[in-house]
């Protein structure tokens, strides 16, 4: 399979994980030693300020901390849109990548259009990605920046779905609890 990097894996109803629920992924690194990446709508009551206030250089204390993943909870990490993507560690889609983190609060700054903290990732061992979408678990969609980036991530997952159109829009539109329709 080739690499899903810079691409979003979008929770079809069926994943009732509640890690997952509703999820879109940015997948940041596909190898065939797995697949790391990204949720972006989970927002975390704590703000950058009360959880780690040593991102002040790259980011505003007051943006909310994201859950990005059940996977290494207590890691922080920086995605970011740059304005040289030169400036990123590792640069994940066209001007979007992560913040090299010890040169940032250490030498410099980089200078950022936009970015958001993660605390965790969501991780996928070798063929368990490639598994759970022979099961059709996720929905691919190459990543859109403003996407990534939404001002209104509790509705990432609907919008996501509504503009990859067909049947899709419809699924877009089921409640959170089927029972209720």
């Amino acid at each position: 399979m080739d690499s899903l990097a810079g691409h979003f894996l979008i929770a079809s109803p069926q994943i009732l994980d509640p890690n997952f629920h509703r999820a879109v992924v940015l997948i940041t690194a596909h190898t065939d030693e797995g697949a790391v990446g990204l949720i972006l709508n989970r927002c975390s009551e704590a703000t950058v300020g009360e959880a780690v206030p040593q991102l002040a250089p790259v980011t505003d204390i007051d943006d909310p901390v994201f859950v990005g993943g059940p996977v290494n909870p207590e890691g922080v990490a920086v995605l970011a849109e740059f304005e040289d993507p030169d400036d990123a560690g590792i640069v994940v889609l066209e001007d979007v990548g992560f913040v090299a983190l010890e040169e940032a609060l250490e030498v410099r700054a980089p200078d950022l259009a936009r970015a958001r903290v993660f605390a965790g990732v969501a991780g996928w061992g070798p063929e368990q990605l490639e598994d759970e979408l022979e099961r059709d678990d996720w929905i691919i969609e190459p990543a859109s920046i403003d996407a990534i980036f939404t001002d209104d991530p509790d509705r990432l997952w609907s919008d996501v779905l509504r503009r990859k159109g067909g049947h899709y829009e419809l699924v877009s539109r089921m409640p959170l609890d089927p029972s209720l329709n």
